[in-house]
């Protein structure tokens, strides 16, 4: 896992060259965007308890099937293990935002997650649904501009997104 300083110059070390100017504009970019960042994970992890719980209560409301009896999330240790898959899934999207690189989100989250999700037997249509309401209610909570850094956050946002869509799509 690299973070995005560490990453620019590990690979202009690897072609022997010097940082150029657009990779340094990105990383001021990335320093000038820092505290949003911030704000942006500070308000998920404060708030990661709702949004998987939220995001869950939705995903039954829709496909009733999982918590019935039989379901994949029938019994409280299938539903422990949904919530607890959701959490992590949440934690990593977090990080990726944090250091502003999606790589330790596939590396730590989600490699190989389809296939164990595959083995076992969950469906994983059924998980990117709820990734995806979660990726609602996080966006809606970050995006709120009371109380934190102000400015145009659409960039972020579309960021966030797209760790969740990537989430998402590992596991569909």
């Amino acid at each position: 896992m690299l973070d995005a300083f560490t990453k620019v110059v590990a690979q202009a070390d690897a072609r022997g060259e010097y940082i150029n100017d657009s990779q340094l504009d990105a990383l001021k970019n990335l320093v000038t965007e820092g505290s949003k960042r911030l704000d942006v994970v500070n308000r998920i992890t404060s708030n990661s308890s709702a949004i998987v719980a939220n995001a869950a209560r939705a995903l039954f409301a829709e496909q009733p099937q999982l918590i019935a009896p039989g379901g994949n999330a029938y019994t409280n240790r299938r539903m422990a293990a949904c919530l607890r898959d959701m959490e992590i899934i949440l934690r990593y999207v977090t990080y990726a935002v944090f250091t502003g690189d999606g790589s330790v989100l596939d590396d730590r989250c989600l490699n190989g997650l389809k296939e164990t999700y595959l083995a076992l037997g969950v469906p994983g249509g059924s998980v990117a649904t709820g990734v995806s309401k979660m990726k609602e209610a996080a966006i809606a909570i970050a995006n709120d501009p009371n109380g934190v850094t102000r400015g145009d956050c659409s960039s972020l946002m579309s960021e966030l997104g797209s760790y969740f869509d990537r989430a998402a799509s590992a596991v569909a």
